[in-house]
């Protein structure tokens, strides 16, 4: 009796441990499992880069699923300092980065200015001959710019027609949008004579034509730096795709879609 009662006493000893080690293990799978979301709140003209490059890294990180809230850079400054919930800032614009900045709201160790694009004066495909130069944009009866207190290409587009002594010319014709893939779709329906959007933007649509192309000495440099918020709920995750997006092999994807590598 002594000699059964040892056995099921083992018996009963290696079922509990083995139930343990199972639920530990079930516990470590379920972790291991876990999604990630993270939030890029990105400049609109990023919008088909930025797509390809979440492909490729959910492919290599099956447990980070990607969101993004595309739109004017300066837009999106406020909503994050206003308390939104997101994980890296991707903008346009140096200014809207720096005021992130300046209310200590990006990891200092993970932020870079990543991209160069260039400013281009577009017009419909067909139609508008007369627009062939930004000298011509005089001749339009209405220009598309974004606003330029929110949209980064509206802030180019003003220092540069205030550059070549064109704004008090056109500024009454002017229609004002809220982010520069707005200011394509009216061109690109004829709503507008003409506007100013980024070279990517021009490269992504068949209904537009660029009329000229804007030096960049007319304009503040048009770069786009890339940050980790410090508020992320998800700052290894972040870091993570921080690292990615400032890759060689990221890069490549950005080069592809007309942007250039910033110097």
């Amino acid at each position: 009796m002594r000699k059964m009662a040892w056995l099921v006493a083992v018996v009963l000893l290696f079922g509990l441990y083995g139930c343990d080690s199972g639920s530990k293990e079930g516990a470590g799978q379920t972790k291991s499992a876990d999604k990630v979301e993270l939030t890029i709140s990105a400049a609109a003209s990023l919008q088909e880069a930025l797509e390809e490059a979440k492909t490729a890294f959910e492919r290599k990180h099956p447990n980070i699923r990607i969101q993004y809230n595309f739109g004017a850079s300066g837009a999106l400054q406020k909503q994050i300092s206003e308390g939104a919930p997101v994980d890296l800032f991707f903008s346009a614009a140096a200014e809207p980065f720096e005021e992130l900045k300046k209310e200590g709201l990006i990891d200092s160790k993970h932020e870079k200015t990543v991209l160069a694009n260039e400013l281009v004066l577009i017009v419909p495909k067909q139609g508008e001959e007369a627009i062939q130069s930004l000298d011509d944009i005089t001749r339009a009866k209405r220009v598309a710019i974004g606003i330029p207190e929110s949209v980064p290409a509206g802030m180019y587009a003003k220092q540069t027609l205030e550059k070549a002594g064109l704004w008090e010319q056109v500024k009454a014709k002017l229609v004002y949008a809220k982010d520069v893939r707005q200011v394509l779709t009216y061109v690109e329906t004829g709503n507008v004579d003409a506007g100013f959007v980024y070279r990517t933007d021009a490269l992504v649509s068949d209904k537009i034509k660029i009329a000229a192309s804007v030096p960049s000495g007319m304009h503040d440099p048009i770069v786009y730096p890339l940050g980790v918020v410090k508020t992320s709920k998800h700052l290894k995750e972040a870091r993570e795709l921080y690292d990615y997006l400032t890759s060689e092999q990221a890069l490549q994807i950005f080069e592809q879609h007309g942007f250039r590598p910033s110097r």
